[in-house]
């Protein structure tokens, strides 16, 4: 089992930009695929983006795609999250998420999550 840890969280007006961090421990991220998973107050959990366990692909919601880049170094064991031109809507919590490969966290089965961080965007 990975343990999962995000941080970079916080509140930003709208057009601002954040970086959240998802640092790993228990076992190398080398091998797995990351994501990035947001819930917003009364809704359910949605997919942000994904990325390969090589880097080689990346896969992002509509609603944050030109907008959101992840990243990921498996040498520090921590995937990132860019979020820039962010927007009240961007608001909720954001889930850092490992899986088995980048389509399959597409299709939420996820293997391991993270606690959470909070952003908030004000307008």
């Amino acid at each position: 089992q990975v343990q999962l840890v995000e941080s970079g969280g916080g509140s930003v007006q709208a057009g601002g930009f954040l970086r959240l961090s998802c640092a790993a421990s228990g076992r190398s991220l080398g091998t797995y695929a990351m994501g990035w998973f947001r819930q917003a107050p009364g809704k359910e959990r949605a997919f942000v983006g994904t990325i390969s366990s090589t880097t080689s692909y990346t896969y992002y919601a509509d609603s944050v795609k030109g907008r959101f880049t992840i990243s990921r170094d498996n040498a520090k064991n921590t995937v990132y999250l860019q979020m820039n031109s962010l927007k009240p809507e961007d608001t909720a919590i954001y889930y850092c998420a490992a899986g088995l490969t980048a389509s399959r966290i597409r299709a939420n089965i996820v293997e391991n999550w993270g606690q959470g961080t909070q952003v908030t965007v004000s307008s």
